[in-house]
């Protein structure tokens, strides 16, 4: 029996090594008196919270009924103790009596029983003369025996990496956190359901690719054995696969689903995290800034209950006007540059002038100009869209019919960053080929984030593809509107190994 106060300072390293070999003392005690410690079957009536709030109810019929939980506090007084347990509804009070549970099992249970354990209990309410709504329980099940004492409450579980290492007690202690999982999951299904409130079929395309495709990353390679070739893992939510549905005859379709890119930490960017893109026939990027716009205001107020945020020290309404930002004309306003007519030299002086870091390896126009903008994205509040972008920064974008030097491409801007892509894709099958070759150039001068050259989905383009209307957004958005990083925003942030 541990008989630590509900409230004790955390125990040292060694205090909790000497604990833990008290409880798996306490679980050879239970082997040698033929209890199971981890049985399978258990008995719920009613969650916690439903117990509570039928509280008087279930006191005037005197009814027992069955309760589960994990045992949070632990109180002996003798012939009488009490305990708090928690599921995920809420705490409730037992009261364990040696006159109820008899001698033998009450004893028992004061031997074996610690905090953290979780017990299936039958009991009836009773309200205590503290005024404290309780069951007196007449038996007691253990479910689980615990091997570590939990972090002692008072102090909670702070540290950093050790909250993201240890989630599953991060979640427990930190109801914030706990919130911020079920938000996510609104926020997902809030996207699902206006997508297919608006016509858009879900659909499944490959995580595993012969050609990575839709986006300019590094992909994490691997191999399969069956077919003794080297794959990637995909870095786009299907992209080219689901313009392939377009060649096929589907319209409008969207996919939800894990993506993986090999690059840097952040705390606006993860390795492998959850993306959103839908493609839609006979639309063009214009159409898809009108829906992508009421698509985040409701995915905003389904969610979060509000189109107002506060993402760092940015005031952020995503109702009110959404305004439109030329690429060019940015750039220029920001640095001075025009990014259709200035070479690698002149930019690379300017970013140098700004002291900005970029990845020397692999330089090109390409990158160059993508470092000025994200150097002046950064003085854009947003919400807005930016459009306009030069030809060379966008390889599966159509060329503006007016101005072939940029591309029909809009991205979402929010509190200084990208928050979602979309483009008029080109259908043009010899355009997209002569880009696919540009790129293919620049991946073997060095630069492992240009995009591959996939010839099946040139061929399937020759087949025809429709005027489509693609955009991709990823759960950046979500932790921008919770206002905070990715990695707290995920349940399982990947860390490097211990020692």
């Amino acid at each position: 029996m541990n008989k630590k106060p509900d409230h004790a300072a955390p125990a040292k390293p060694d205090g909790r090594a000497s604990e833990r070999q008290d409880r798996l003392h306490k679980l050879e005690l239970l082997k040698q008196a033929g209890v199971n410690p981890y049985p399978a079957k258990a008995r719920r009536d009613f969650t916690l919270a439903d117990v509570k709030a039928g509280f008087d109810s279930l006191a005037a019929k005197n009814q027992e009924l069955y309760v589960v939980g994990r045992v949070r506090s632990w109180r002996e007084h003798g012939n009488i103790s009490f305990a708090h347990i928690e599921d995920a509804t809420g705490k409730l009070q037992l009261i364990l009596g040696k006159n109820n549970l008899g001698a033998e099992a009450y004893k028992f249970f004061l031997k074996i029983l610690d905090s953290g354990d979780f017990v299936q209990a039958k009991g009836k309410p009773l309200t205590t003369q503290a005024g404290e709504q309780s069951l007196q329980i007449s038996e007691l099940k253990l479910l689980t025996k615990t091997l570590r004492p939990l972090p002692a409450e008072h102090f909670g579980f702070k540290d950093e990496e050790e909250r993201l290492r240890k989630r599953y007690l991060d979640i427990l202690y930190n109801p914030e956190v706990k919130e911020l999982i079920s938000k996510k999951a609104k926020f997902w299904e809030a996207m699902r359901k206006f997508l297919s409130k608006n016509g858009f079929l879900e659909v499944e395309t490959p995580v595993l690719e012969n050609t990575t495709g839709g986006a300019d990353a590094r992909p994490f390679i691997t191999h399969h054995h069956a077919l003794d070739i080297d794959v990637y893992l995909r870095i786009s939510a299907g992209e080219l696969w689901q313009k392939r549905l377009m060649v096929a005859g589907l319209e409008k379709t969207f996919e939800i689903g894990r993506i993986f890119r090999n690059e840097g930490i952040s705390a606006e960017h993860a390795q492998d995290y959850t993306q959103m893109e839908f493609y839609w026939a006979y639309a063009n990027y214009e159409d898809g800034m009108k829906l992508v716009k009421k698509l985040y205001q409701y995915v905003a107020k389904e969610t979060f209950g509000t189109l107002k945020f506060k993402i760092g020290e940015r005031e952020i309404d995503l109702g009110g006007k959404w305004q439109k930002y030329d690429f060019v004309k940015t750039v220029k306003k920001f640095t001075g540059v025009d990014a259709l007519k200035a070479d690698v030299e002149r930019i690379r002086q300017k970013l140098d002038e700004l002291k900005i870091e970029y990845d020397k390896e692999g330089f090109n126009l390409t990158r160059a100009i993508d470092n000025l903008w994200k150097y002046c994205r950064k003085n854009i509040a947003g919400p807005g869209f930016l459009i306009n972008v030069p030809v060379t920064m966008e390889p599966l974008a159509k060329r503006d019919e007016k101005n072939p030097n940029i591309v029909q491409r809009f991205q979402v801007i929010l509190a200084g960053s990208e928050m979602g892509k979309g483009y008029s894709e080109l259908n043009d099958p010899l355009d997209q080929a002569e880009r696919f070759a540009a790129q293919q150039k620049l991946r073997e001068a060095g630069d492992e984030e240009a995009q591959m050259f996939d010839h099946e989905f040139v061929e399937a383009l020759e087949y025809g593809m429709p005027p489509t209307c693609g955009f991709g957004v990823s759960e950046r958005l979500f932790s921008f509107l919770a206002d905070k990083s990715i990695r707290d925003c995920q349940i399982f942030p990947l860390l490097r190994p211990k020692g």
